[in-house]
């Protein structure tokens, strides 16, 4: 007798921020409105690049262990900066196809990149990111400071933003950081379009009814 010994789900990601913010997203299966996950979450050596590259590939191998793979990176560093998020995501779900996966694996692209997600109107955002200014709120300085544009919920440089944000409050940039955001800010009404995908995935393959729950 065969004994089956598949785990949830791998991820492939582009950097070690991005492996901290989906341990987070992943520690919140209840408000994801999913079941407990067994996954594993690695970092492409190659970074964004690597993961367009070959990371359709690099996952193949783990097709016997996982029922279900991700590959997540970011649209600027992998190559084709100049293309549309959903067009690379369509080429990489092409290779998941050839690979043998089927509809177990899913390609999400961030447009620009990961930092998008940073940004949501939570005031815990700014308590993640040190932010304790008692006279200027942090989005009033993201204005002045030109990261943020009059009338614009997001900064159109997302990474520079978090980065000039942590350098005013002298806190060391860390990976720490992402998963603390992942963790505690609330994305119920976040409608970045790689968070939509990230959400509806994990709910088509590990999601459970309210019945089914109690």
């Amino acid at each position: 007798m065969t004994l089956r010994c598949c785990r949830d789900l791998i991820v492939l990601v582009a950097d070690k921020n991005m492996k901290a913010a989906v341990h987070g997203l992943l520690s919140r299966c209840r408000s994801r409105e999913i079941r407990s996950v067994d996954a594993e979450v690695v970092t492409h050596p190659q970074k964004d690049s690597g993961c367009y590259n070959n990371g359709a590939e690099y996952l193949s191998v783990f097709r016997g262990q996982y029922t279900h793979a991700l590959l997540m990176l970011d649209r600027e560093g992998c190559g084709r900066d100049q293309s549309e998020a959903v067009a690379i995501e369509r080429d990489l779900e092409s290779r998941f196809l050839s690979a043998g996966w089927g509809g177990g694996a899913r390609a999400i692209v961030f447009d620009p990149e990961l930092e998008i997600w940073v940004w949501s109107g939570s005031p815990r955002v700014g308590e993640c990111l040190g932010w304790n200014n008692p006279d200027t709120s942090l989005k009033e300085w993201l204005l002045t400071r030109g990261y943020l544009s009059p009338g614009h919920l997001k900064p159109i440089r997302p990474k520079e933003a978090v980065e000039a944000v942590l350098y005013e409050c002298r806190i060391p940039r860390s990976s720490a950081i992402y998963q603390r955001l992942a963790e505690t800010v609330s994305l119920r009404g976040c409608t970045d379009r790689a968070f939509v995908k990230f959400r509806s995935t994990l709910h088509d393959w590990f999601g459970y009814t309210q019945e089914r729950s109690t």
